[in-house]
């Protein structure tokens, strides 16, 4: 029969076990506080209020990006340019501000107000975020000017859909509290560089509230800043996400068990040109598989202006092909 030791509590401890020193909690509350009061001090002076000349509502926050006057905001603050515009700095300037470029698809916009040596926010890197890390949002929740909130980003890959109706991709989600006003501002890391651009919020959520990412913001400002908008490619039909039978698609080798049914061909257009069809459904782009709606939309980008592409479509008698070559996409 095994015998068993009892185990004294007078018995020395094993030094493996032995206990090991906490941190002070006071210094961590301080290093936490020391990392955002300097990110807001970096990062603050760029943020702005904007608003639309004369007592008519709305507007939201942006910040500076560049020493000369350049601002990134949504583009649901900026309501498409048709309202003059006002921009409302911390230090209490208010200047005249105009817009230069759009894009409803991501809800981004650049705006401008004239002058030289501002002080701007740096444009950080979103792709080495993690789930966790310390992120800051600033800016002017129901009309209350420069104000602090922080959390941390709760995920990452979120997709969230614009009032375009195209689903912006790469959406980060944070915990960091918005509320209506907040659109426009930045979300930046403990190191003042710029991680997103706060956009939206779940109002019956609590905690639940997202951010363009950084890298999707850098790629349209670009394009707002040449160009005035973003380019994508133009086909001309309208469609609807369906559903194929599991048999068709297992018969047919199909990719996928969904696709996009053409329910309407503008006349005129790429689409009508190479006889797309109402009733086709769309399978495939140039060999990617084409689920839904969003697939089809992100396929459809400005590379693919003026080039021929192949849609894989289904019609009664089977799978065929359609060549089109799209359009740029009209504003």
């Amino acid at each position: 029969m095994p015998k068993f030791a009892l185990i004294s509590s007078a018995a020395k401890p094993d030094a493996r076990y032995a206990a090991q020193p906490q941190p002070d909690d006071a210094a961590l509350l301080d290093a936490y506080s020391n990392a955002v009061t300097g990110a807001v001090e970096k990062v603050g002076p760029s943020v702005v209020k904007i608003e639309p000349e004369g007592p008519t509502g709305g507007g939201g926050s942006g910040f500076v990006f560049t020493p000369d006057g350049f601002i990134l905001t949504n583009s649901h603050v900026v309501d498409g340019g048709t309202r003059n515009l006002e921009a409302a700095f911390p230090d209490g300037r208010r200047l005249p501000a105009y817009l230069v470029g759009d894009d409803p698809d991501t809800d981004l916009a650049v705006v401008r107000v004239h002058g030289l040596h501002f002080p701007h926010a740096v444009l950080g890197d979103s792709k080495p975020l993690k789930a966790g890390q310390l992120a800051i949002a600033i800016g002017n929740p129901y009309g209350f000017g420069w104000t602090v909130t922080a959390g941390v980003i709760s995920a990452r890959g979120r997709s969230l859909r614009s009032r375009s109706g195209r689903l912006i991709d790469d959406v980060l989600q944070t915990d960091a509290a918005l509320n209506p006003g907040n659109s426009g501002g930045p979300l930046v890391t403990s190191a003042g560089e710029v991680i997103g651009i706060c956009t939206a919020i779940i109002m019956a959520a609590q905690g639940l509230c997202f951010a363009i990412a950084v890298d999707t913001a850098k790629y349209v400002v670009s394009r707002l800043m040449r160009d005035g908008k973003v380019t994508r490619s133009y086909v001309g039909f309208g469609g609807q996400t369906v559903s194929i039978p599991l048999l068709v698609a297992r018969a047919l080798g199909l990719a996928v068990s969904s696709g996009v049914l053409v329910a309407s061909v503008e006349p005129g257009s790429p689409a009508r040109h190479a006889d797309l069809c109402e009733g086709d459904v769309i399978v495939a782009l140039d060999r990617n598989p084409v689920s839904g709606i969003d697939d089809l939309h992100r396929l459809l980008s400005e590379e693919r202006v003026g080039m021929k592409s192949r849609f894989t479509v289904l019609r009664s008698a089977g799978p065929v092909t359609v060549e089109i070559v799209p359009a740029a996409s009209p504003q």
